[in-house]
């Protein structure tokens, strides 16, 4: 009973606890989902867990050398997971809190009246298909939390309403505009000319070019998405959180990027 007692002996502040720590434990899932890192976590989860138990059933000299580990464990989490904790902390310092929908977007258990990103997917996929055709080779970044206002320095700075016609002669190849990527956000068109980031992963094949390691470069870094068009072979290449997402048709396109423009 007293057990029980104490387990619904909860105040205000444990509640807030628990939802802290619930929202840390989400924003790192959803840093590292879909990458190697992910089974490192939980190699690192089963390993402290472990070490809980040892340490309970006081197996002294086991305990120890766990504990040799885990005291030293903190710089190679950091060595580890250095891509990811950039990531966390530029996506913490470069936050659109100026806008009340992004402030309320990660509380969207609290409220129903969060809109969604007004981005037109199905402008931007209708436009890459046409240059596909002709092979005209394009990088767009749609912009969502991370504020990509650093970026927009390297370019020109733009202010355009999207639409599928002033997309493609955006990306005309005799246009003074079409070198670089440009920078979407809310349907609007940020920036042109931008230069990104390269990524600089080992395991890329050999046939992707510059825009496809600018745009893989800059989803690592921010959680921002690219559409790629390639120059040479017209493939629509969609690329989230550093990696290339597999999709049937335009239409599985369009719903992808809809589900995370929010």
């Amino acid at each position: 009973m007293e057990i029980l007692k104490e387990l619904l002996d909860f105040s205000v502040l444990d509640v807030i606890d628990i939802v802290l720590v619930a929202l840390l434990l989400y924003y790192v899932y959803k840093l590292i989902r879909g990458t190697v890192a992910i089974n490192i976590f939980i190699g690192i989860v089963i390993f402290y867990l472990f070490f809980l138990l040892v340490d309970t059933l006081e197996m002294r000299m086991l305990s120890k050398i766990l504990g040799g580990f885990m005291s030293v464990g903190i710089i190679a989490l950091i060595v580890v997971f250095q891509p990811e904790i950039r990531k966390f902390l530029l996506m913490i310092g470069s936050t659109n809190f100026g806008k009340k929908s992004a402030i309320l977007g990660r509380f969207q258990f609290l409220t129903s009246s969060v809109r969604k990103n007004n981005t037109n997917a199905n402008d931007i996929v209708k436009a890459a298909t046409k240059m596909a055709s002709t092979k005209t080779g394009a990088i767009i970044i749609l912009e969502r939390n991370n504020n990509l206002d650093f970026l927009v320095e390297t370019g020109d700075q733009m202010n355009i309403e999207l639409t599928q016609p002033i997309l493609e002669s955006i990306f005309f190849k005799n246009s003074p505009l079409h070198d670089g990527a440009i920078i979407i956000s809310n349907n609007i068109i940020k920036a042109t000319r931008i230069i990104l980031p390269v990524s600089n992963q080992k395991d890329i094949p050999a046939h992707f070019g510059l825009r496809h390691r600018a745009a893989i470069g800059i989803t690592e870094k921010t959680d921002a998405l690219a559409i790629v068009v390639s120059e040479e072979s017209g493939q629509i290449s969609y690329i989230n959180n550093g990696a290339f997402i597999i999709y049937k048709n335009t239409q599985e396109l369009i719903e992808k990027l809809e589900a995370e423009l929010i």
